[in-house]
């Protein structure tokens, strides 16, 4: 048995899904002919309070795309040093869009809406143009960080202010839904494009949505185009979608029990130097000088437990539908005998 907590990217579909794929009408999504996909479209931005999204295959794609709407070359967007943008997508933000990131130390991930308004250009000949924030939730490079729903307010306000659009990079947004105490009409108020993963901690194959009103999503779908990302008879793949999105979240509180309970080892023992907080599904932690990173990962191999190095020292398990209790169980005992 290979217990993998490298990502919850790892997930396969389980009969369901894959009956409710086989048996999805599908057409040509170029001439906008799929029905699966419309449907799947439909119900998300619905779940966001917004009017369109798009699917396309991966969530850098959704963000970048994003990214290129909302600004022009020579501009800049305000992050935190730790989104996913900014660290995980091949430096597509210049690349693609040629902008660049201006990087906020938060905490754990998150950044408040007095740290941006500190980091707004002025309107300067010689300053490039602020056009867009970027938020993670949760945060991943953070371990899983999730924000409150009065700190998004006040970012809020203060992009409306300033004439700033505010783009959310949720990947694992439901991750942050099902612990907090706000719903996804509440987030898609706030935010005037939305990135969602389907194929992480809801367990489809493959997929992302773009989510935002029908000018943007127009625009976007040039941009989805230019980057390689018009598909044809996805619908199969949209079908799995619209599953995860219809009984893959709330089980998303299990992953979650199931990462503070190694939290909870972890926290006793002595080669671990240090742990972040386990607010969701994603646990990082530093190692004493006992271990590194690629020597831990190797004592694992012979359990078959995968890992992922997250730097020299520290390590990142996450927890996902595929991980079971009694994968749980080996993975707690063998960090006890490490």
């Amino acid at each position: 048995m290979i217990i993998d907590l490298r990502s919850d990217t790892v997930t396969k579909p389980n009969k369901a899904m894959l009956d409710a794929m086989f048996a999805a009408p599908v057409g040509d999504d170029v001439f906008n002919e799929d029905p699966t996909i419309n449907a799947l479209e439909v119900k998300s931005a619905a779940l966001f309070g917004h009017e369109a999204a798009l699917f396309c295959p991966s969530g850098t794609m959704t963000n970048q795309i994003a990214i290129k709407c909302h600004t022009q070359p020579g501009n800049e967007l305000i992050c935190d040093i730790n989104s996913h943008i900014y660290n995980y997508e091949g430096g597509g933000i210049s690349s693609n869009s040629g902008v660049q990131a201006k990087l906020i130390q938060g905490d754990r991930g998150r950044i408040t809406a007095e740290q941006i308004e500190q980091h707004i250009n002025p309107d300067y000949d010689w300053l490039s143009q602020t056009s867009l924030v970027c938020l993670e939730n949760t945060v991943n490079r953070a371990g899983g960080s999730y924000y409150k729903l009065d700190d998004i307010k006040k970012i809020k306000q203060l992009c409306q202010q300033k004439h700033l659009p505010l783009h959310l990079d949720g990947a694992r947004i439901f991750n942050a839904l099902v612990e907090s105490n706000y719903t996804s009409q509440d987030i898609g108020k706030h935010f005037d494009s939305i990135s969602i993963c389907l194929s992480k901690g809801l367990g489809a194959p493959v997929g992302s949505l773009l989510v935002g009103n029908k000018a943007f999503i127009k625009k976007a779908r040039r941009v989805r185009k230019v980057f390689g990302g018009g598909m044809r008879q996805a619908g199969f793949l949209a079908a799995a979608g619209i599953y995860a999105l219809d009984n893959n979240i709330t089980r998303l509180r299990d992953d979650h029990h199931r990462a503070k309970q190694i939290e909870a080892v972890l926290n006793s023992m002595p080669y671990v130097e240090s742990i972040l907080p386990v607010d969701t599904n994603i646990i990082i932690f530093n190692l004493t000088d006992k271990y590194t990173a690629v020597s831990f990962e190797e004592a694992l191999k012979p359990y078959n437990i995968k890992l992922a190095a997250f730097g020299k020292q520290t390590i990142r398990f996450v927890t996902h539908l595929d991980f079971t209790d009694d994968m749980l169980a080996i993975v707690i005992d063998v960090l006890k005998k490490m």
